[in-house]
């Protein structure tokens, strides 16, 4: 591992690096429901096709080894932006042709792998380009700066496809279907471009990043390597209440996602609160994910404060009972921005304080061992397959039981996350953990 000072400078390659990593994954999983709702998907195939182009990246400890063997992690990040530079401009080279849906759904699965791989790669130069103190002092930077990424996309895109929909093309901005291909090609054309700026860049201040400790030397070495991870992890003191825990403290928040976004989208005439692009990316993409990130910060002090196991069940709480906020709003359907704004605010301000508690446990309880980062990326998977799993039925049950009913099932799908948060075992003493 080089040091901080024997490489090139972390701040022209980190914030970069982690911006373009958050831009391929927030499209993919969360813009695209706006994208697939404008052009006139129904809420459950929507919600479905989304949720699935989330796979890639919940499988990606099965295939990191492998990255090992071959180039250098740099050459692997310049490829996969290049790859995901001519997939945007395919994209949005197809989207006048007919059963373009189709085709375009086709290019995101490939893209899902490819931004999965970016992902994996990215972090390896981090970790292995920068000595333990570095990383820690860069650790800041890394997570507002894949933030920032999510901020761009939700707030930044999203609003410019809806002001080019409305402004330049002249279209209402709540009518679906074809009318909407023109702003997002623009979009995807756009994206496609910084792409190929973001490895130009990356090609002249990304350092290689060096081969981790114990890499495999060939597809046996990295066969062997997970498969020693996999039974080491099932061998772990209350391995099973984990998984629960993993799979299910934000099992609420997995039939959340997807339908509370189309209800902000969605015409009153279908019981939703009918916002356009623009008003939908100020609102989820800048004070949204400006509480979520506050909410964060907070949680962590209190975890600090109180230690993981008296904080974890209040967390729970955090994380579940805001959802009612929701319910509310289908109930009430207010058309002032600023209630519905202050709505979302602190159901994101509550959901941030909350999910520290899950990413900590992972840390503290699941992930210590011989294979931490391998067991920590399993946990993750496993909360990532149930957002899947519950994100890929969501739109159709919210179909079938319309928005008031679907926000109560919601708030009933919450009793599972205070059950396993409750019954989640402690066996590691945090000092332990580290």
């Amino acid at each position: 591992m080089q040091s901080a000072s024997a490489t090139k400078n972390p701040l022209t390659w980190v914030p970069s690096g982690y911006f373009t990593m958050a831009l391929t994954y927030n499209l993919l999983t969360a813009a695209t429901v706006i994208l697939f709702s404008n052009l006139g998907m129904d809420n459950g195939k929507a919600a479905a096709y989304a949720s699935m182009l989330g796979i890639a990246y919940t499988i990606k400890p099965l295939f990191a080894a492998f990255l090992e063997m071959y180039k250098s992690k740099k050459f692997f990040v310049l490829a996969t932006q290049l790859i995901q530079g001519f997939g945007y401009l395919a994209v949005a080279g197809i989207m006048h042709l007919p059963n373009y849906l189709t085709l375009m759904i086709g290019l995101f699965w490939i893209l899902s792998f490819i931004g999965s791989t970016q992902d994996i790669t990215s972090d390896g130069v981090y970790v292995t380009s920068l000595d333990p103190k570095s990383q820690a002092k860069y650790c800041g930077v890394q997570s507002f700066s894949w933030n920032l990424g999510k901020l761009f996309m939700m707030s930044a895109v999203v609003a410019s496809t809806g002001y080019l929909h409305e402004h330049v093309f002249n279209h209402d901005p709540h009518a679906t279907g074809a009318v909407w291909v023109d702003s997002w090609q623009i979009i995807f054309a756009a994206l496609g471009g910084f792409m190929f700026i973001a490895a130009a860049w990356h090609w002249k201040f990304m350092p290689e990043g060096s081969r981790a400790d114990h890499a495999p030397s060939n597809a046996g070495e990295a066969f062997n390597t997970l498969i020693e991870a996999f039974v080491s992890f099932f061998q772990k003191k209350g391995i099973w209440l984990m998984i629960g825990f993993a799979l299910l403290f934000r099992v609420s928040y997995g039939f959340l996602l997807a339908p509370s976004m189309l209800f902000m989208k969605d015409a009153a005439a279908s019981g939703g609160l009918s916002l356009t692009n623009q008003e939908f990316g100020l609102l989820y993409g800048t004070f949204g994910l400006a509480a979520n990130i506050i909410g964060s910060l907070i949680g962590g002090f209190y975890v600090a404060k109180v230690g993981l196991k008296k904080a974890l069940f209040p967390l729970c709480c955090c994380v579940n009972i805001p959802n009612v906020t929701f319910l509310l709003l289908s109930i009430y359907k207010p058309t002032d921005y600023y209630i519905i704004s202050a709505g979302v605010v602190a159901e994101q301000l509550f959901f941030g304080i909350g999910s520290v508690g899950f990413m900590i446990y992972l840390m503290q309880q699941m992930a210590p061992g011989k294979f931490t980062t391998a067991h920590y990326a399993f946990g993750t998977g496993l909360m990532a397959l149930c957002m899947i799993l519950t994100g890929m039925v969501s739109g159709y049950i919210q179909e079938a039981m319309g928005y008031v009913g679907y926000f109560v099932f919601v708030m009933i799908a919450t009793i599972p996350s205070f059950i396993i948060c409750w019954l989640a075992p402690f066996h590691i003493k945090a000092e332990e953990a580290r």
